[in-house]
């Protein structure tokens, strides 16, 4: 069964084992489960059912596998002819989850 899911701020479709990397989940450690409630379309084949723009009822839950960061992305500005650079660096938060199981 496929669905297609909405968390933390992007959409992703999935189906079950699937690992997927996602912004973290605040307040979570590796192992704990995760309900995603927000379910954009679920089903396969005569059974798919689109919501409006949720489905009632419709949920997936996942297990982090780990928390991490991303990759540095080096932010560098600078104004020609006066003097002015900056160099900023980021590293975004990231959780590593594995599909479990989608209720429709």
């Amino acid at each position: 069964m496929k669905a297609t899911i909405k968390t933390q701020g992007q959409q992703f479709t999935v189906t079950e084992g699937d690992i997927l990397i996602v912004n973290r989940y605040p307040n979570t450690e590796a192992g704990a489960t995760v309900e995603i409630n927000d379910v954009l379309a679920a089903g396969e084949g005569e059974n798919f059912k689109v919501g409006a723009p949720l489905l009632a009822g419709a949920s997936v839950s996942a297990k982090v596998l780990e928390n991490k960061r991303g990759k540095k992305v080096v932010v560098f500005k600078k104004k020609k002819r006066k003097g002015m650079e900056r160099k900023r660096g980021h590293r975004q938060e990231l959780s590593v989850i594995k599909i479990e199981s989608i209720k429709a």
